[in-house]
């Protein structure tokens, strides 16, 4: 090997040590911290902070109140089945609503119903607002 590259290791070792806590330049060790990643979770998780089981809402939207309803299964705060039934008479609303209905399962169904706020699908934007209004009850139907 080469002087300049034993320098290399030299200096690389001591720098290395002291990036996993190993080497000290004081005179005592340093003792380990607890990264940042560690922190325990907060005493109300998911699992415990809803109710599994099936809940029903109905959200409304718009300015002439459409309503739409949303029947969701939880599991440990887990959305695990979502049915959506319309209620629109007006047709083009009502192609709408069932458009959304058979789209929003694939977006919701797995995710944690805390992280669940539907924008625009299935080429709707208002029937999405009434699917968070009924979220948000479903949410506090499951509270424990």
């Amino acid at each position: 090997m080469t002087m300049a590259r034993n320098m290399k290791r030299m200096v690389m070792i001591p720098a290395v040590m002291m990036l996993v806590g190993g080497w000290s330049s004081g005179s005592r060790a340093q003792e380990p911290t607890s990264a940042p990643w560690t922190a325990t979770p907060p005493a109300t998780s998911l699992r415990n902070r809803y109710a599994d089981g099936v809940y029903t809402a109905t959200g409304q939207y718009g300015n002439e109140p459409s309503f739409i309803t949303v029947e969701a299964t939880l599991a440990s705060g887990i959305i695990t089945a979502v049915e959506v039934t319309p209620h629109a008479t007006v047709p083009r609303s009502l192609e709408l609503q069932r458009r959304f209905a058979a789209a929003v399962p694939k977006v919701v169904v797995g995710r944690p119903i805390d992280q669940v706020n539907v924008g625009k699908l299935a080429g709707s934007s208002g029937t999405p607002k009434g699917f968070n209004a009924a979220i948000r009850q479903i949410k506090e139907q499951a509270l424990r």
